[in-house]
């Protein structure tokens, strides 16, 4: 089997990799926010249950937590499930262990904010809503980046892990054919696809973050 043959098969295994990715980042980023001002919270119920959470997603396997959103609904509520429900199964477990690390991230950069930010916006009249949104939160943002794309490249090599509740993302791919084939080529151009992958994504990030320093 030639290397052109072999990305070929891969490609399919691409595409399943590129939608964890997208999704994960597309949900699990707003939902951090959302327990990020959880865990900040006054009331403390709602700071409890957040802290809980996000100790239980950053304590447990990722892997774990995946079988758990699979197998949860059919041991649990007693609903079956088809084979359709394992993507959508990934993303929630994706997204669900993502959001306690950016919540954590989101939590950080926004507690690091002076308070005399507050006060001055305060002082100009700008209500509590619009000082996070229009002061607060573009600041935030900057300070986050680095901690966010560690974790966005980290994301990119998790998705692999989408192997155990059977969804053929790429490096699944590449196994198999690999184990056929015994050869280790098709690993290798896997390798070689994350490498590439992490290396878009890392620079992406960087521009975002040459963009927000506008103070240089």
């Amino acid at each position: 089997m030639n290397l052109l043959t072999i990305m070929q098969q891969l490609l399919s295994g691409m595409v399943i990799t590129v939608e964890i990715f997208v999704f994960t980042l597309l949900f699990s980023l707003p939902l951090g926010l959302v327990v990020a001002f959880g865990r900040m919270s006054k009331n403390g119920l709602i700071k409890t249950i957040t802290k809980v959470y996000i100790s239980i997603m950053r304590g447990t396997p990722l892997m774990l937590q995946l079988i758990v959103v699979y197998f949860g609904p059919t041991y649990v509520f007693h609903i079956k499930i088809g084979a359709g429900y394992r993507m959508v199964a990934v993303i929630i477990g994706f997204t669900l262990n993502y959001a306690a690390y950016f919540a954590e991230i989101f939590r950080s950069g926004i507690e690091s904010m002076e308070v005399g930010q507050y006060e001055a916006a305060h002082i100009l009249g700008y209500t509590k809503v619009q000082t996070f949104a229009h002061i607060i939160f573009p600041q935030v943002i900057k300070r986050i980046l680095p901690p966010v794309t560690n974790e966005v490249i980290t994301l990119v090599k998790d998705t692999s892990l989408a192997f155990v509740l059977a969804v053929a993302e790429m490096f699944t791919i590449a196994k198999q054919i690999a184990a056929a084939q015994a050869t280790v080529v098709p690993l290798m151009v896997g390798g070689v696809f994350y490498f590439i992958f992490n290396f878009v994504v890392a620079w992406g990030m960087e521009q975002i973050e040459k963009k927000l320093s506008y103070y240089r």
